[in-house]
């Protein structure tokens, strides 16, 4: 059985000297093996291609059996690492709590304990006849999220 270990092992070295980051490695029980890699500047699919061979020579025929597929994260799936919410900082998210409340903001801060986004509200404004937008901000502990995702704003 090849385990998540055996995968770091073969590709964080590269990865690191390259410029990229894991993001995630799932070793299925249906032998399918999932490695996602990020950097600041995305990832272009011949870089994929070299990890999945790197991986392939790392592990050898063990990973006949398996169905392995390495890409970057897509923009709606969650953030899962630190340097991902550091990538994401002046972007759009939402941010779903442990208590299900979502939130929608650009993302303007992020430490190893929380993250601050920006909310925009409209607001009513005594003595106006229109409702005016104001920017709410927001700290949240990773403690209390579920998810935070990019969003694409149209």
């Amino acid at each position: 059985m090849i385990t998540k270990q055996q995968i770091l092992d073969a590709i964080e070295t590269q990865l690191e000297s390259d410029g990229y980051f894991v993001v995630d490695v799932d070793v299925k029980s249906s032998k399918r093996i999932v490695v996602l890699i990020d950097s600041d500047q995305g990832v272009p699919i011949e870089y994929c291609v070299s990890i999945s061979r790197l991986v392939r020579e790392a592990i050898g025929e063990s990973l006949d059996d398996y169905d392995l597929e390495v890409s970057s994260p897509g923009i709606g799936q969650p953030l899962k690492v630190f340097k991902q919410f550091l990538k994401c900082i002046d972007r759009d998210v939402e941010v779903i709590l442990n208590d299900g409340m979502k939130y929608r903001g650009v993302l303007s801060s992020a430490t190893e304990e929380e993250i601050v986004i920006q909310e925009e509200k409209k607001v009513k404004i005594p003595g106006r006849k229109k409702r005016e937008i104001e920017i709410v901000e927001h700290n949240f502990s990773f403690d209390n999220i579920k998810s935070v995702k990019e969003t694409i704003k149209f």
